[in-house]
């Protein structure tokens, strides 16, 4: 399985166009662009979303496909996530098909969105990443989602130090601003349940990099980028993805 990278790049999101931001990448073609700068400036993975032609959220195999064979080619060997994330849109089978048929080795999924069908439906889909080689990052909202997945997840994964979390900070806050002190319950957990995973963090708004700078702190990794925050920790707001990255690996250098 691919490890998670120590900071993933998020640079679109489901929903954002460039009347949020003009700077925000749609077309694989820029997300493409866009990488390469924050990979320059110190990102090493991508989490990578893709949009219809008319700027919607799109999940799609084929898709997918042609995208992942656009960054092998210009970007060989650099780690691409795929998302499989609903945004209202769609059902837990396409969810499903889309992380087996797209030919990505690294997916994120939630938990929460897969479990609105049958319990032992999400455990056989699981179970046949594993299988592929497909590593699975389960995204946790809250402190039920990480009780739900250790409903639904095997042992065998669940108490493996190759098991790959994100816990998102601030998505349901007021005005979306996380607080790094929401990272507590999650840890809180680990602690409880005996887990030693491969986690990271994304938090929302404002204070993405204090939260992901105490993540970093506690042993954790980063997901950083316009999907979860297009303003610096000083409340401006960034250039471009990369300024974003770039404040980030800063404010890291300062904790050795």
């Amino acid at each position: 399985m691919t490890p998670l990278p120590k900071i993933m790049l998020a640079p679109n999101g489901a929903r954002l166009t460039k009347a949020d931001h003009p700077a925000l990448p749609m077309t694989p073609e820029e997300i493409l662009e866009t990488t390469q700068a924050c990979h320059a400036e110190g990102v090493d993975g991508l989490h990578l979303h893709l949009r219809d032609a008319h700027g919607k959220h799109l999940l799609d195999a084929g898709a997918y496909a042609s995208a992942l064979d656009l960054f092998r080619a210009e970007m060989p060997g650099f780690p691409v996530q795929i998302t499989t994330e609903a945004v209202g849109m769609y059902d837990p089978a396409h969810q499903r098909h889309v992380a087996l048929k797209s030919g990505a080795n690294m997916v994120s999924a939630s938990v929460r969105e897969l479990c609105r069908d049958d319990h032992n439906t999400t455990r056989a889909f699981y179970n046949e990443c594993h299988q592929r080689g497909i590593a699975v990052q389960h995204i946790l909202y809250d402190v039920d989602d990480a009780k739900l997945l250790t409903r639904v997840l095997d042992d065998r994964f669940l108490g493996a130090p190759e098991l790959q979390l994100i816990f998102v900070l601030g998505r349901y806050a007021v005005g979306q601003k996380s607080d790094p002190r929401e990272l507590d319950p999650f840890l809180d957990w680990l602690k409880k349940s005996d887990l030693s995973p491969d986690w990271a963090v994304c938090a929302f708004g404002q204070n993405e990099t204090p939260a992901l700078v105490r993540a970093v702190q506690m042993g954790g990794k980063c997901r950083i980028g316009f999907e979860n925050s297009r303003q610096n920790a000083d409340g401006s707001i960034a250039t471009d993805n990369a300024a974003r990255v770039t404040e980030l690996v800063k404010a890291c250098a300062k904790l050795t």
